[in-house]
C-alpha cells in the first residue's frame, strides 16, 4: 500500500529518536522522504518503503 505524504504532515514511527520523540515532520517528498525530528530537530532521508514500514500508525496532516 503506497502512502502519500506531504510536506508538513507528521509521522509517528514505532521506534523513539535517542532525544525522545517519536513524531517527525515531513519536509521533502521524492524516491527519499525528508524528516526532521520534532523533538531536537535532526534532519534524516529515508525511503519511501522503509519509511511505510516503519510507521506506528495515522499520519496527521496540517490544515
Amino acid at each position: 500500500m503506497v502512502i502519500a505524504f506531504q510536506i508538513d504532515d507528521t509521522v509517528h514511527l514505532k521506534k523513539a529518536h535517542p532525544c525522545g520523540s517519536f513524531e517527525w515532520k515531513v519536509t521533502r517528498i521524492g524516491a527519499d522522504i525528508g524528516l526532521k525530528c520534532r523533538g531536537c530537530g535532526h534532519y534524516i532521508l529515508m525511503p519511501r518503503s522503509q519509511l511505510e514500514r516503519r510507521m506506528k500508525g495515522a499520519l496527521q496532516r496540517k490544515i
